[in-house]
């Protein structure tokens, strides 16, 4: 992988990781574009990385909600933050028992599997959709919520499901405030992320040569600095109800996909 092309993915990642179009699947599009013939665990490494550098523009947009909950925590007192901080938790039980019990079949996804991104690519949008439609987006996320929220997030884990997507539209069809379930959509995969990042690491499952730390890290950078930008910009388009133009760009997109492995692949 060249310096550009790993830029190029970098951003692709941070934009596309905040908004509702699916960064993985973006990512599979876009390597079998290049040509890249990396194998599913270099093509994983390569997206952990990524996904490292958007778990860290989420804290820093989020900062101060961040500091605010452990410092609620820290309190050791049955308050907002810790109620919070449960509900984070809950939402996580779903994607780690997948992740845990079906690794090797995911990773077995991450590999040009451009038919399969371009169907998921039509499910993100039909979320989308009944998401935009959805009336009466009032509520607070409450505990069952959590653990609801946390099985889209983990049928999310096959690339051109959207995480943001499905995770914020399945919050919004069970009523949640739009900017409360941005909020909590974006915080919820952190400590996932971060979590995968320290188990690949301490179990040697991301190896990299020297060569690729220069690519590794131009990717880093670039994803980073566009989540940055994302994060903001969608959560002010979540709570305009603006979701609609996402479905239908995911909608053409997944066509395309699905064309383009049927037909020229």
């Amino acid at each position: 992988m060249d310096l550009l092309e790993a830029i190029i993915l970098g951003i692709i990642q941070g934009l596309t990781e905040f908004l509702p179009v699916s960064s993985s699947g973006h990512l599979e599009i876009a390597k079998a574009i290049f040509g890249d013939n990396s194998v599913p665990q270099e093509s994983l490494t390569f997206t952990v990385v990524l996904h490292a550098a958007t778990a860290l523009s989420t804290l820093v947009i989020f900062r101060e909600e961040v500091l605010e909950i452990f410092s609620g925590l820290f309190q050791f007192k049955w308050n907002e933050q810790t109620q919070f901080s449960v509900k984070i938790i809950l939402s996580m039980i779903p994607a780690v028992i997948i992740g845990l019990s079906f690794e090797k079949e995911l990773e077995s996804f991450f590999g040009g599997k451009i038919l399969l991104v371009g169907c998921m690519l039509l499910v993100t949008a039909l979320l989308l959709l009944l998401a935009d439609k959805a009336k009466n987006t009032s509520k607070k996320v409450s505990f069952t919520n959590a653990i609801i929220i946390g099985i889209s997030q983990a049928i999310a884990m096959l690339p051109g499901i959207s995480r943001s997507g499905a995770t914020i539209s399945t919050s919004v069809l069970l009523g949640i405030d739009r900017t409360k379930a941005a909020r909590f959509s974006f915080l919820m995969v952190v400590p996932l992320i971060l979590g995968k990042v320290a188990k690949d690491i301490v179990g040697g499952d991301i190896n990299f040569q020297n060569s690729e730390i220069l690519p590794l890290s131009a990717g880093f950078i670039s994803a980073f600095v566009a989540g940055l930008l994302a994060c903001n910009w969608m959560i002010a388009l979540v709570k305009k109800s603006k979701l609609t133009y996402f479905s239908l760009y995911c909608l053409l997109v997944g066509l395309i996909a699905i064309i383009y492995s049927l037909f020229f692949k």
